[in-house]
């Protein structure tokens, strides 16, 4: 199978709500890129809804959407984390964290009930959201004599790549995103700079 260099997300934090029987549920979706970006995202919904009886969620990470993690938080188990990430998943999305917080309206709703409604309420977080595509890049840092900057540059600027810091000096370091599908052809071309050193960071 060919490498997907592509993936969905969204572009910003998106809002839904769904009410059952008196009981309100909000729904919170947001671009995250790691588990601690979703811990804080977590704690600041916490504090908004503090009187809320649930805070339950959904997360898929990486740009091969092999991580994910779901918490009922006291619902019954498998009636809020894994609709709202069915729901994600549904979609195809990735890098993305879905809170619903529920504030009870004094009926049982049943898991049935439940399920549909932490399902419907992520879903309209969703819908409302604005999905974006992206392609997976790897971010490398390059090391080169001054001499070398225009060698360096042309390759930058016929290739396309994205510059995330630069630093000039009699030595120069840049660091740039070079997509995937990209990435031998690019680094082929680095390698025949003399004295350029490269080195692989992250992938985003």
């Amino acid at each position: 199978m060919l490498f997907d260099d592509t993936y969905k997300t969204i572009e910003q934090p998106a809002e839904g709500t769904f009410r059952d029987r008196g009981s309100k549920f909000i729904a919170y979706a947001f671009p995250v890129h790691s588990e601690s970006d979703a811990k804080i995202k977590m704690a600041s919904v916490k504090a908004g809804h503090s009187k809320a009886r649930h805070h339950c969620w959904a997360l898929r990470l990486t740009p091969d959407r092999s991580v994910f993690r779901i918490n009922d938080d006291g619902e019954p188990s498998g009636t809020a984390g894994r609709p709202i990430l069915n729901t994600i998943l549904s979609v195809d999305l990735t890098n993305v964290l879905v809170i619903v917080v529920r504030y009870f309206g004094g009926t049982l709703l049943g898991v049935p009930g439940l399920i549909h409604a932490y399902k419907t309420a992520a879903a309209e977080a969703l819908k409302s959201a604005k999905i974006i595509s992206c392609t997976v890049n790897d971010v490398y840092s390059l090391n080169f004599e001054y001499l070398r900057m225009n060698d360096v540059m042309r390759i930058v600027k016929e290739e396309n790549l994205n510059i995330l810091r630069q630093e000039y000096d009699n030595t120069c370091l840049l660091e740039i995103e070079i997509r995937k599908t990209q990435l031998n052809s690019v680094l082929e071309r680095f390698s025949k700079i003399d004295g350029l050193k490269q080195l692989y960071l992250y992938t985003i």
